[in-house]
């Protein structure tokens, strides 16, 4: 499957343009679900409606490459979890279903910690201070990255479209984009994603590790 070349920086700023009047019109923009693999890349803006998109590994993309700095000024790089399961998600303070989400992503990064599973949070809008009281307010156990230049969101663009926020995005261990959330990402749907991915083993066929997170009631 080709993938579409990442953005050079004007157009990461025009993505991040693109996506700030998502937010003014209420966290979502609209357009058409893909229905076939090979929708992921270059496909039109897509409502926030919860829907989960799914690819078999045979049907993934190459590896996502992903960095920025979090509010306390550490780097984040997603290529030093390969290995593990990442999820990915869009969000800004005052977003109301990225606030109604935000407790099952803490739960969820609680909850698997111990199987390497890691929770990354991408932020295109707000400052240090409201993101920051965002993550006290909620006991946020994971960073986010900062990326009000839109840098994070042009690359996750160029595999998958995170139009509409909140947009959670699941790599497998092998860093490829495996499911994708539009809008608010229902807890139990994210903890059997996870599951599904933790089963599939490592990036050469090892074995899955023992034990699995369990299910929100």
């Amino acid at each position: 499957m080709r993938r579409a070349p990442l953005r050079p920086a004007p157009l990461r700023r025009a993505a991040a343009a693109v996506l700030g009047l998502a937010l003014l019109a209420g966290c979502s923009a609209g357009g058409d679900e893909p229905g076939t693999p090979e929708d992921v890349v270059g496909q039109g803006y897509q409502s926030g409606d919860g829907s989960t998109t799914t690819w078999a590994a045979g049907d993934r993309t190459e590896p996502l490459v992903l960095a920025g700095t979090d509010y306390e000024g550490t780097a984040q790089d997603v290529t030093a979890w390969r290995g593990d399961v990442v999820v990915l998600n869009t969000w800004y303070a005052a977003c109301p279903p990225c606030r109604a989400e935000a407790p099952d992503l803490v739960a969820l990064a609680q909850d698997y910690a111990d199987q390497g599973v890691h929770v990354l949070g991408i932020n295109v809008r707000d400052a240090a201070g409201a993101a920051q009281a965002f993550q006290r307010e909620f006991a946020i156990p994971y960073p986010s990255i900062a990326d009000t230049d839109g840098a994070a969101v042009a690359a996750l663009q160029g595999v998958v479209p995170v139009s509409a926020v909140p947009t959670t995005v699941v790599l497998d261990r092998e860093g490829r984009v495996a499911a994708r959330v539009l809008g608010l990402a229902d807890g139990s749907t994210l903890r059997a994603l996870v599951d599904e991915l933790l089963a599939e083993g490592g990036a050469a066929g090892e074995p899955a590790p023992t034990g699995t997170g369990t299910a929100a009631p």
